[in-house]
């Protein structure tokens, strides 16, 4: 009896290897992601495939926007399909809207907006000047009460201020050629889009149908309910954004005439334009209006600041919660790493693209971990 009880296997303990042993392997598989991850980022940093793909979806750009334009519409036309309406006129029904909305914004602002930007461009030496005072005001009080030996900076602040006041005055002619040529290239790619998008609106459902038809019948529902997720997250983070860009715009707008600032609309755009980045970009937009209503007068700076303050406590505390409200549940430092990451790589672009981005990401590694329950096999919980 001794001996058949030396010779009984003992489950307990064999079951606690094996499940140690697939512990490590779930840990091993996911360093390897890791490592892969890396990896990626390495060749890609060292191949120099970030430039490539930023000239290629320069020049793809029209189909990106034409794209986007069909993916944020599809519903409205999917509805009015649901009103018993063909899809083609549900389509330039939709058009017209978007038509018709752009040519309403550019009555009421660009007008506007490019006499504000004439009359900046008018005054901008002059507020360049008093830039210069200023600094120089404050470096002559650090030396006046001998808190510093300001000497030298004081002559490379104004042999810095000197040349690039120079610089402006040649590259100048340069600056608005780029600039004009910028603006008509954009203009084009953003018709092109137009157009594209029109078509691609039209067949976006059959465009659907050939990707769910590429998908092994295994996988199908779950593309669809993956696919509905990251479209539902997307667009309510999409529409947020624009309702919150365009009530910071009409409030900033407010706030800085009534503050007398030079060319309020331009500012005001700015900042909300600015106010795409999270928890940077406000004071990104807020920083040059700021500068130019100081060199104005103490009281125009001070009111910016007011007016400035006032929206944001508005963006805060109303628009954020009422209209974005928990759209995309990510933490603040999930975004503001985000926010890092993606602004070493692709710069300003980087970080406008960042939190829908890690929102998608999000999103797909939920509905992996929920099919697989990759998560829990790791920790063993």
């Amino acid at each position: 009896m001794k001996r058949i009880k030396d010779k009984e296997i003992d489950y307990k303990s064999l079951n606690s290897i094996l499940n140690t042993g697939n512990k490590l392997m779930n840990i091993g598989y996911f360093m390897a992601i890791i490592c892969l991850i890396l990896l990626g980022t390495y060749l890609v940093k060292e191949w120099g495939l970030l430039k490539f793909l930023g000239e290629f979806l320069v020049v793809i750009s029209p189909i990106f926007i034409g794209f986007l334009i069909a993916w944020f519409f599809d519903p409205l036309v999917d509805w009015f399909q649901d009103k018993k309406l063909p899809r083609v006129v549900g389509c330039i029904i939709v058009y017209l809207l978007i038509i018709g909305i752009i040519f309403l914004i550019a009555y009421l602002f660009i007008p506007s907006l490019i006499s504000q930007v004439k009359d900046f461009v008018r005054v901008a030496p002059v507020i360049f000047e008093e830039i210069t005072d200023f600094t120089l005001n404050i470096v002559k009080y650090f030396d006046g009460n001998n808190l510093v030996r300001v000497s030298q900076l004081k002559q490379e602040i104004t042999n810095y201020v000197t040349n690039f006041g120079l610089s402006i005055g040649s590259d100048l002619p340069k600056y608005v050629l780029s600039a004009g040529k910028s603006v008509i290239n954009g203009g084009i790619n953003f018709v092109l889009g137009l157009m594209i998008g029109f078509y691609l609106l039209y067949d976006f459902d059959k465009v659907n149908l050939k990707l769910f038809n590429l998908i092994p019948r295994n996988w199908q529902d779950s593309y669809v309910e993956l696919t509905h997720r990251i479209n539902t997250s997307l667009r309510s983070y999409v529409q947020g954004v624009l309702m919150v860009m365009l009530l910071v715009f009409l409030t900033q707008s407010i706030g800085l005439t009534l503050a007398g600032l030079e060319a309020p609309i331009l500012f005001a755009l700015f900042c909300a334009v600015t106010d795409i980045i999270p928890y940077f970009g406000p004071y990104i937009g807020a920083i040059p209006a700021i500068i130019v209503g100081f060199t104005m007068s103490p009281l125009t700076g001070v009111c910016v600041i007011i007016s400035i303050l006032v929206v944001q406590l508005l963006e805060n505390n109303f628009y954020q919660p009422l209209i974005m409200g928990h759209t995309m549940k990510l933490h603040p430092v999930t975004i503001m790493l985000g926010l890092l990451i993606f602004g070493h790589f692709f710069g300003i672009l980087g970080m406008v693209i960042a939190t829908p981005v890690i929102a998608c990401l999000k999103v797909f590694v939920q509905f992996f971990d929920e099919k697989f329950d990759f998560f829990r096999r790791i920790t063993g919980e």
